[in-house]
């Protein structure tokens, strides 16, 4: 029986296993949509506020997931609004399929109403992308673009559909079952025995691990390699949530704004085991120190990571999994109690820096509030559960959160770390609840709040269990960091003098909510919120001097950690 390019579009999608889509309509995928509402029993769909948002959501559905988000939108602007929700989530390496729609095949490149080159925009950022002018081809290129999102390093991969393609008639047989990803590389034996023989023979390791173990379902392998070897662990900020917060070999994350004993560990450490993580100047500082004072073994599934950013002693690709549990057999038990006894001075020295810092920060705490950062993130996450997904937009308020929040389960922290999008973090909170029917807490600025807060209509809508956490200091806390350690105080268009009141907009969108500048009310509304099945926004005020400390200057050392300000 021959159906349309759009039936075979949505059949092939619910052949995928995908339940949900996220998306906008328009003219030139109005033939999809359709297709979609005919099949509305089978396959959900989020109707966004804006295109961005519907990308985000599909983002925030993978990583909360680790499956395959779909957003889709048609062409023109529809398709150009994808763009800084695809870059999100090839930075980060998040699996996504992004369908648009486009004009006829004959009208392509003739400037046509809402049309433009999608496929040339987005090459760099997605891992392959694709336009169907075939209907002939367009089941197998859909699965094929699933394929790819998901095999090895996961990323995004578009899929530009022309209008006659959907509407053209074609035969379609349905496959059983889902594609499987591409056969994973695996380390050789000779590898992994250098790298047990380097693990044997040093004196102080360091296991530095990122996204990478999450994707690669390595928590478990990572937590008995650090025991076996009696070696500490850090993190990037995408490795939160791999490891419990509590795990006794765990210090954090580290880096520019990670923690004193993490980085410090890190830079006195003689051997560096670094696990599905790329070595990013916010998460190292100066790489030339690294170089010239480590020895270095990386094990990432991307070769395009190994020697990129910094030359390793020994570099693997392979599977983080498969070559830690075969590694596990390789390498001596063993104790180090002197490397160990220097660790637990780290950690002492972080937690008297970290009391100093705070003493001074609530000296110099304006009257406008009472509450500190640390004070919002404790109040949250003593009403959380392990389970509670903890999304965030980018800025200030992220680093404190990635600081302090204790996370239990991997795949419960869903934010931006390659891209850092501002903007990001309610379109995620929606995708990535609806994807879990959990309760989920964004935290957010005012700044970043104000670029996405329109989503608070797909949230009310769709009745997403969210608790908005605005920690609003009325400027832009990150930018004016800066500008205060290193540009004098001139505060450059970064103190914004807004009179928008959230909790007002909150509930014109039909959400509820409340302001808090103690820490009484702040612990009632939370009270409240957590409690509440729809949408809640907690308008915290925050001091607009308030710093997140430690803070590696950019182009600095480790040794150069500010972690204080007087």
């Amino acid at each position: 029986m021959k159906i349309s390019g759009a039936k075979i579009v949505v059949e092939t999608l619910i052949e995928q296993g995908c339940d949900t889509i996220f998306g906008y309509p328009g003219g030139q995928i109005i033939d999809l949509f359709d297709e979609l509402y005919t099949a509305r029993d089978r396959i959900k769909q989020i109707l966004t506020a804006h295109e961005q948002g519907a990308a985000h959501a599909a983002d925030g559905y993978a990583r909360a997931t680790g499956k395959v988000g779909v957003v889709i939108a048609t062409s023109g602007p529809g398709a150009t609004n994808l763009v800084t929700g695809i870059a999100t989530a090839y930075l980060d390496s998040i699996p996504m399929v992004a369908i648009t729609g486009n004009v006829s095949c004959d009208l392509i490149g003739r400037d046509s109403f809402q049309e433009v080159d999608i496929v040339g925009i987005t090459m760099p950022i997605t891992k392959h992308n694709f336009i169907v002018k075939d209907i002939n081809e367009l089941a197998d290129t859909l699965r094929t673009a699933f394929k790819i999102a998901k095999s090895g390093r996961p990323g995004p991969v578009l899929v530009d559909i022309p209008k006659d393609v959907q509407t053209a008639l074609c035969e379609f047989e349905a496959n059983t079952q889902p594609v499987i990803p591409y056969p994973l590389t695996l380390a050789s034996e000779k590898q992994l025995q250098m790298a047990a023989d380097m693990i044997n023979s040093c004196e102080k390791p360091y296991i530095y691990f990122g996204g990478g173990v999450i994707t690669g379902k390595a928590s478990e392998q990572v937590k008995a390699l650090a025991e076996k070897i009696d070696a500490p662990m850090g993190c990037s900020l995408m490795g939160l949530s791999a490891i419990p917060h509590d795990e006794p070999h765990f210090l954090g994350m580290q880096g520019m704004h990670g923690h004193f004993a993490s980085s410090m560990a890190k830079n006195e450490a003689d051997l560096i085991i670094a696990l599905g993580v790329r070595f990013s100047e916010r998460a190292t500082g100066n790489l030339e120190h690294i170089k010239r004072t480590h020895s270095i073994i990386h094990i990432d599934i991307d070769g395009a990571e190994l020697n990129k950013n910094i030359s390793a002693n020994l570099t693997i690709r392979s599977d983080i999994k498969d070559s830690l549990e075969r590694l596990l057999f390789m390498v001596e038990e063993k104790k180090h109690p002197q490397w160990l006894e220097r660790i637990a001075q780290l950690k002492d020295e972080e937690l008297k820096r970290t009391d100093s810092a705070l003493k001074i920060a609530k000296e110099k705490r304006s009257s406008r509030t009472e509450l500190s950062p640390y004070d919002i993130v404790d109040a949250v996450s003593a009403r959380a559960d392990e389970n509670t997904l903890i999304a965030t937009d980018v800025g200030q308020h992220q680093m404190w959160a990635a600081q302090r929040y204790p996370f239990r389960k991997p795949r419960t922290f869903i934010t931006s770390g390659g891209l850092g999008t501002m903007g990001y973090g309610l379109g995620a909170a929606i995708g990535a609840s609806t994807a879990t029917g959990r309760k989920t807490v964004l935290f957010t600025g005012d700044g970043s709040f104000g670029m996405d807060l329109n989503e608070l209509a797909t949230a009310v809508t769709q009745k997403i269990p969210v608790v908005i956490v605005v920690m609003n200091n009325n400027v832009l806390g990150m930018v004016r960091q800066w500008q205060t350690l290193f540009y004098d105080k001139r505060y450059s268009s970064t103190t914004f003098d807004r009179m928008t009141d959230f909790v007002k907009v909150a509930e014109a969108f039909g959400a509820k909510g409340g302001r808090a500048s103690t820490l009484s009310e702040l612990e009632k509304l939370a009270d409240e919120a957590f409690s509440c099945d729809t949408p809640f926004l907690i308008d915290c005020m925050v001091d607009s001097d308030e710093m997140v400390l430690p803070m590696m200057p950019q182009g600095g050392s480790i040794n150069d950690m500010i972690t204080e300000i007087k």
